[in-house]
């Protein structure tokens, strides 16, 4: 089984996103298409031999904890390194600071084979470059070279530190504190004191050192932390101190996961003895806004991790149904025939129908996303970059969450293709469930990104973002109407009722009442964004010679999408145009 399919990649790369002139500009002229195919294929071979061999190991060998700290299998370092020493952790920057200014859109691609190899393990080095890529943008010379060289070169990691026991996802009530104490070479100088909760690679000893970015708040001049979220700010706190000594930083404890279990995930403490020493990144009360630009990329990540575990799972299915004989064909009446393997039901084609139109559907809006990133830095005019930071703001929740539902569904019907195999641990579609299970959890969990799409995307600014992808959503409309004339016609009404959503909303007085349903709002635009991604695509390819069976399973995985998805876009937004208050009234003791 081949990881992900190449002819889909470069389809998806230079027929429809137009990669290959994405390669001309100036910021990405040392790379051609020769030379990112060079590395695509040393991803798709790193991934097969560094990250794969240990998908089940690093599962059934989890995360231990003893005086020293957290330990996990020496394979997971070794594969850190190799990912490193191959020029992935190092691609995305620029050449000034060690990079190798590779595109947005082209480093995602790399990744995806190392997510779908073994995302939890892959993890560590994605969290490491979120890590070192907000401390370059943000953060002072030598902070830069301190703690961002080590990082590319692969022998440190790094993580965010966000949550905390007390607040979870509520980050305005974070409490850990830091207190000023002059300044060195590195910056402004702090001692942290707090805890934080379900940190991800935390703890390990899968390289020299780890670097954490840690949410916290300044005490003012009465001693007392600023309520609420402007008093946040962000600082660099290393497990070792740049001379190797070790900093007040503790592992208090190790969370023991249903899946994703190669990834350490910790509780940490922070100023046991006389506080964690940090540097702040950035200016005072600063700290969200400077975070989210990693949580934002983490965001897309999580939605390349849930989509590539998706696709992993389905092409297992695939492999599996397409070997697998039982029974014969409906009618068939003559029970000593040759039994006929189970891709020939329709149910079963039925399922992996879906499993196809989710995962794929789901890559081409990660990389949909990824071009947007480039676009967003070396677009010819302010404009057009203004508005692909503006349209890729608005699909952030969208690529977040929909992988994270739809991937997993398709990891479910993996399992269901296996039947009882399926269900036992001898196959990978079982991990790969419970894997992808976090995926709608973390960096934000479904509810929350409804309620960034709908409340901070689309209503705070009156729809005017809204509006610019919907200009785009139109063009296609518009190219697809003459060889796509139903699908053109149900995209068109899934965006007529999306806007009449939003129409209706904005007259409602009541935030509460507003923002109520705003989860069914994000199934419902989350399924129009995929019916926009599908029916370009299946445009893109009727454009083209890709071969008549790779180009009738793209058609029929749009069809299908349209058939059996898109219809469910009406009764998602029912209640929430209706503003339908069950939910605000219902109360605790009915329940």
């Amino acid at each position: 089984m081949t990881i992900l399919d190449r002819p889909t990649l470069d389809f998806l790369l230079y027929d429809w996103l137009g990669g290959e002139a994405l390669l001309t500009r100036p910021a990405f002229a040392e790379h051609n298409r020769e030379s990112v195919a060079s590395m695509l294929d040393t991803a798709a071979r790193l991934a097969e031999t560094h990250f794969l061999p240990c998908f089940k190991k690093s599962d059934r060998e989890e995360p231990s904890q003893n005086e020293h700290g957290a330990h996990v299998i020496p394979e997971i370092r070794t594969a850190i390194a190799a990912y490193a020493q191959a020029g992935f952790a190092a691609a995305p920057f620029p050449a000034a600071i060690g990079g190798l200014g590779l595109p947005n859109l082209i480093h995602t691609a790399a990744t995806a084979f190392f997510m779908g190899a073994n995302v939890p393990v892959a993890s560590y080095s994605m969290l490491t470059v979120g890590n070192a890529g907000l401390i370059a943008h943000f953060g002072t010379q030598a902070q830069i070279e301190t703690f961002v060289t080590p990082a590319l070169e692969g022998r440190w990691t790094g993580t965010m530190c966000l949550s905390e026991p007390q607040a979870g996802s509520s980050l305005a009530d974070i409490v850990t504190k830091a207190i000023p104490e002059g300044e060195d070479g590195l910056g402004v100088r702090y001692r942290l004191f707090g805890n934080k909760m379900w940190i991800s690679g935390g703890d390990h000893d899968a390289a020299d050192n780890i670097v954490h970015l840690v949410l916290a708040k300044i005490p003012g001049p009465d001693g007392k932390l600023i309520a609420g979220s402007k008093g946040i700010s962000i600082f660099i706190v290393p497990k070792l101190m740049p001379d190797g000594s070790r900093n007040d930083v503790t592992l208090a404890g190790l969370n023991h996961k249903m899946g994703f279990r190669g990834t350490t995930n910790c509780l940490l403490n922070f100023g046991e003895r006389d506080g964690a020493i940090g540097w702040r990144v950035g200016e005072i009360g600063q700290g969200l806004p400077i975070m989210f630009q990693m949580m934002n990329e983490a965001r897309i990540g999580v939605g390349l991790g849930a989509t590539m575990m998706g696709y992993r799972g389905f092409q297992l299915a695939l492999d599996y149904a397409r070997t697998r004989p039982q029974g014969r064909r409906t009618g068939t009446r003559d029970v000593s025939s040759k039994q006929i393997p189970i891709i020939e039901h329709a149910d079963v084609k039925r399922m992996l129908l879906a499993c196809k139109s989710y995962t794929e559907g789901a890559l081409a809006l990660i990389l949909y996303c990824a071009k947007l990133v480039d676009e967003s830095k070396t677009a010819d005019t302010a404009q057009a970059r203004a508005e692909a930071d503006a349209v890729l703001g608005l699909l952030t929740p969208v690529a977040k969450t929909w992988p994270s539902e739809y991937a997993l569904a398709a990891n479910d019907i993996a399992i269901q293709v296996h039947g009882g195999y399926g269900y036992t641990r001898d196959f990978d579609v079982e991990q790969l469930y419970r894997d992808n299970r976090l995926n709608p959890i973390h960096e934000g969990t479904t509810g929350i990104q409804g309620l960034d799409l709908l409340g901070r995307k689309i209503l705070r600014d009156g729809g005017k973002i809204l509006a610019q992808f919907a200009t785009r959503v139109a063009a296609t409309i518009k190219a697809a109407k003459d060889d796509f004339p139903a699908e053109a016609n149900a995209l068109q009404a899934a965006m007529d009722a999306i806007a009449a959503t939003v129409h209706a909303l904005a007259s409602v007085n009541d935030e509460a009442e507003m923002l109520a349903n705003a989860t069914n709002f994000l199934s419902a635009f989350g399924h129009t964004v995929l019916g926009f991604i599908w029916l370009d695509l299946a445009l893109c390819i009727s454009q083209g010679d890709h071969g008549a069976h790779f180009a009738a399973g793209k058609h029929a995985a749009c069809r299908y999408f349209y058939s059996f998805e898109m219809p469910k876009i009406a009764a998602w937004l029912a209640p929430v145009i209706a503003c339908d208050n069950l939910t605000t009234r219902m109360q605790d003791e009915w329940f």
